[in-house]
């Protein structure tokens, strides 16, 4: 039987490809986005490829916490259960600490964090209920070092990866996985107003490389795994000034 796979974020960048990757291999999707002419066009970019994919979308604002249980419980209904779930949305912004910008850094802590927290409260009564399932988190490797202008978006995935290190530990010896994810530099409108993007992948390749980390039921790794994995450690080696020149 096919599986069953929800991914927020999904009307472009990771998420988009993602989803046409994850449609390839045959999974049932069920997609999110703030956008919904942007979530019909990915729907129908999928069904031209792969005619006999089953796509279904819902429009979504993962801020709006109590709207995403109801969204959780629609497609628990339509699709029969959620075997994988993709908390993969998310948004940054490029400002320094004390310009007038906090409305801008909160939007980005309530998205990428409340969000992700509001997703798994929604779906972990499902798995729970069925000892079964994988919450996939979408982090970054900006979870390893705090960079200039980007505070509230490394603070975010800081965030993100201690939660999912405690879901972790709540499920270990369960029958439910974990996986975080931490993309280093992938093609996407979220990085690409960046000077410098060091080992920069297209997000095909990332979804691509992301797929087979879910499907191995990893528990952590970076996207790509080489170079970041090696990389990501450095980052906390390197000089506060070197990494004050970075923007």
């Amino acid at each position: 039987m096919a599986k069953t796979c929800l991914i927020t974020g999904a009307s472009r960048g990771i998420g988009k490809a993602l989803a046409l990757a994850m449609a390839k291999k045959g999974y049932l999707l069920a997609l999110t986005g703030r956008d919904q002419a942007q979530l019909h066009s990915v729907r129908d970019e999928i069904i031209a490829q792969l005619p006999s994919a089953h796509v279904e979308t819902r429009m979504l604002d993962i801020t709006d916490y109590d709207q995403v249980g109801a969204v959780v419980d629609g497609f628990e209904t339509s699709l029969g259960g959620l075997d994988v779930v993709v908390a993969n949305a998310g948004i940054s912004v490029s400002k320094p600490i004390g310009v007038g910008g906090f409305k801008e850094h909160q939007a980005v802590i309530e998205t990428n964090v409340l969000g992700l927290m509001a997703t798994a409260e929604a779906v972990l009564p499902y798995f729970k209920e069925r000892n079964a399932g994988q919450f996939v988190a979408v982090s970054s490797v900006a979870a390893f070092r705090g960079l200039p202008k980007h505070s509230s978006y490394c603070a975010s995935k800081v965030a993100v990866k201690s939660y999912m290190e405690s879901l972790s530990a709540e499920l270990l010896g369960s029958g439910i996985l974990t996986t975080t994810l931490f993309p280093g530099y992938i093609d996407t409108d979220i990085n690409r107003h960046m000077v410098n993007r060091p080992f920069l992948i297209s997000a095909e390749e990332g979804a691509k490389q992301m797929l087979v980390l879910i499907e191995k039921g990893v528990k952590t790794s970076t996207v790509p795994k080489k170079p970041w994995s090696v990389v990501s450690q450095m980052m906390k080696a390197v000089p506060e000034s070197v990494i004050a020149k970075m923007s």
